[in-house]
C-alpha cells in the first residue's frame, strides 16, 4: 500500500504541474487585461504575505506550547514538528493555489473572448491545480510520515497518534 499511496501522490502532483503549465501557456489578452491582472496579482501577494506573517506567529507559539507539553510527557516529541510540517504544506498549497488562480483569471477572460469552452477549460484546469496540489502534498506527507513514524516507534498506534498533529497543521 505504501508504494500505491506514494505513486498516487506523485501522480497528483505531476498532473497538477501539467495543468499549471497548460494554464500558464494560454494567452493573457490585451495590454489592459494584463495591467489589471498584474494589479490583482500584486494585491493577492500582499494579502498572502500579511496572512502568512500572522499565521507564522501562531505556529511559532503553538510549536513552543506543544514542545512544553511533550517535555511533560503529554504528547510525543514528534508532534510539534509534524504540526510545523503540516502548516508548511498547507501554506505551500495555498501559495500554489493563489498563484495559479491570479494567473488564470486573465487567461480565462481572454479565452472567453473567443470561446466559452476554452474559457471553461482554463478555469477548471486552474481549479484542479489547487485541488490536486492539496491532495498530492497531503498524501505524500502522510505516506512518508507514516512509514517513518511506524519505523521510529515500531507501533502503528503511536505513528497514527503523531500524524494527527500533521493534520492540525
Amino acid at each position: 500500500m505504501f508504494w500505491y499511496a506514494l505513486l498516487s501522490s506523485l501522480l497528483a502532483l505531476g498532473f497538477a504541474a501539467y495543468l499549471a503549465f497548460y494554464v500558464l501557456t494560454r494567452d493573457e489578452g490585451t495590454p489592459k487585461m494584463k495591467e489589471i491582472a498584474d494589479a490583482i496579482r500584486e494585491g493577492a501577494s500582499a494579502y498572502l504575505k500579511r496572512q502568512y506573517s500572522i499565521i507564522l506567529l501562531f505556529f511559532a507559539v503553538m510549536f513552543f506550547v506543544m514542545m512544553f507539553l511533550a517535555s511533560k510527557g503529554l504528547m510525543l516529541y514528534s508532534m510539534p514538528f509534524l504540526f510545523l510540517i503540516g502548516g508548511f504544506f498547507s501554506a505551500l498549497a495555498g501559495y500554489v493555489g493563489m498563484s495559479i488562480a491570479t494567473r488564470a483569471n486573465v487567461r480565462t477572460a481572454s479565452a472567453a473572448r473567443t470561446s466559452l469552452n476554452k474559457a471553461l477549460r482554463v478555469a477548471f484546469s486552474s481549479g484542479a491545480v489547487m485541488g490536486l496540489t492539496v491532495v498530492g502534498l497531503a498524501l505524500l506527507a502522510i505516506t512518508l510520515g507514516f512509514a517513518y513514524l511506524t519505523n521510529l516507534y515500531n507501533d502503528i498506534g503511536l505513528a497514527t497518534q503523531a500524524l494527527i498533529a500533521f493534520g492540525m497543521g
